[in-house]
This record gives C-alpha cells, structure tokens and sequence, in this order.
C-alpha cells in the first residue's frame, strides 16, 4: 500500500496539471473560435452597410457584370428567427411532455426502451434529418396541403424541433428526477393526483432545469445547418404579414445555410468570403445573447425559489 501511496503522490503534479489544461482548454477555444471568425471578417467590417445588412432583403453577392454587390441579410435572419420559433412550439411541448411521461408515469421496462430510443435520435446525423425533410415530409406536404413545393419554412421547423426534442426530454426528465421523492410522497399523502405533483410540485421545483433544457433546444434550433440547407427551400423571403398561417408554407433560407451554400463557391479573401465571416459572427452573438439571457432568467428562477 505504501508503494502504491508513493506512486499516486509522484503522479499527483501531473494529474493536478491535466486537470487544470483540460479545464481551461474550453476557455481557449472558444476565444480561438472568436479570433479566428473576427480575423477573417475584419477587413471588411468598417465597410459594411450595417442598416442595408439587417434591414434589406437583398443578397446578391456575385451581381451581374456592372452592377455593385448587395449584402441585405434580413430575409436570411427572418429565416433564423422563424424556424427558431416554429420549430420550439413544436419541441418544447413535446419535449417537456414525454419527460414528464419518462419520469412519473412510465414503468420501467417502458422507461428503460424510451431512453434508448431518445439517444438513437439523438445520434442521428443532421443529414440524415435533412433528407427526411427532403424525400418525406416534402411530397407528403404536397400531397396532403396541395402545395407546389414542400420545402418550406414547417418542413424545416418540423425537422429541427424533431432534432431538438432529445435533446430538451433529456435535460428536462433529469431536472424532474433530481427532485427529492419526498416532495412527490408529501403531496401524495395530502391528497393530490399525479397531475397535480406533476404540475404544482415538481414544476416549480424543477424551473431552473426545465428552463435550461428548453434554452439549449432554443441554442440547437439557431446553430442547425445541413437539415435546414435541404428542407426550408433555401429563399430569402420575408412576408407582409407575419400573423398569416400561409407563411408557414413559404420557402425561407436561414443564417446558417448561407454560409454552407456559398462558402464553397468564394474566392478565399474576397468580400464574399468576409461577409459569410459577418454572417458567421452574427451567429456567434445571437448563440452567446442566449446563453446569457438564458443563465440570467435561470438565476433569476432560483433566487426566487430560495
């Protein structure tokens, strides 16, 4: 034991030192991600037409001869937005449902099968969802709406909430089983049902995590590319009214398939290039606006509960 003792004790600076890397490594890279999509950009930032970019809707960044180059990326982030929105209606009610289905009411055979199948859709490549918005969902939508074409901004949001849900039923049945079982048997023994513990105990209790797991589906729904580029019909649009259900049936393009599309067909260092970078960084701040608004509310959440 001794020798064993004096093995560990020789190893322990070591073992101290990885320890201490692999805690910062995340920090570095994440500011390497930052300085490398800011590197690439920054020629161009001090000639972009900031108000052209948020509030055009007109991309054409290789014009015919003669003509200038038009960065106007509104279309593209009311395709961002849109799909975000759509798609969490979706996720959020059917991740936080069958969470709360996992954690009280399933059996645990049952419970045992759906997790397996929550992981398996959890691995599914983001391709592989894209084609099944492409060669599925896109034809039953024609057929069953008796619409042209079935890429549209309800065949990417259904994919992407399909993507998100694993991920939101996760987080959110670990947060409803973190609750103390004595908080179900005390409301149990008052009287109430199991709807009610569900939706007057463990609600309340288990706010700050439900609230986690839904941001990181929201963060999920932002950051998705290849689904997106192949069910959404890739069209900067932008509708005249956006309180019109038809909307859901229009072709959208998102952030995120800009950069996928185009990026192959630019000349590295050419304004084209930089502006996907502008694009690229953009996307960098919506996903780091999330996470702090997203760690704001949860604090907020358990001051309150303290």
């Amino acid at each position: 034991m001794s020798g064993l003792g004096t093995k560990i004790d020789r190893a322990e600076p070591f073992i101290r030192s990885l320890i201490y890397v692999s805690g910062w490594s995340s920090i570095i890279f994440v500011i390497a991600i930052f300085f490398f999509i800011f590197k690439e950009a920054a020629p161009i930032l001090t000639k972009v037409d900031w108000g052209s970019f948020f509030f055009e809707n007109r991309w054409i960044p290789n014009p015919a001869e003669g003509n200038e180059p038009s960065y106007g990326a509104a279309g593209m982030l009311y395709g961002t937005l849109a799909i975000t929105v759509v798609s969490m209606f979706i996720a959020m009610p059917l991740g936080l449902s069958a969470a709360i289905y996992i954690s009280e009411f399933a059996s645990p055979k049952v419970k045992e099968t759906l997790k397996i199948l929550i992981e398996f859709l959890a691995a599914v490549p983001s391709i592989i969802w894209g084609f099944i918005g492409l060669v599925i969902m896109g034809p039953l939508m024609q057929k069953v709406l008796g619409i042209e074409v079935g890429v549209n901004l309800l065949n990417a949001s259904i994919v992407v909430a399909l993507m998100a849900v694993p991920l939101i039923v996760s987080i959110s049945e670990d947060a409803l089983r973190a609750v103390p079982d004595s908080y179900r048997e005390a409301a149990l023994a008052l009287g109430a049902s199991r709807w009610e513990v569900v939706y007057r105990v463990l609600f309340p209790a288990a706010k700050s995590g439900l609230l986690a797991a839904c941001m990181l589906g929201v963060g999920r729904a932002v950051g998705e590319t290849m689904a997106v580029w192949m069910a959404s019909g890739s069209t900067e649009n932008i509708p005249d009214n956006l309180f019109n259900p038809a909307l859901l049936l229009d072709r959208v393009k998102a952030l995120t398939a800009t950069i996928a599309s185009e990026m192959p067909d630019t000349a590295h260092g050419d304004d084209h290039y930089r502006m996907l970078f502008v694009i690229g960084i953009v996307l960098l701040l919506i996903s780091v606006f999330i996470n702090v608004v997203s760690d704001i509310v949860i604090k907020g959440v358990k001051n309150k509960n303290q």
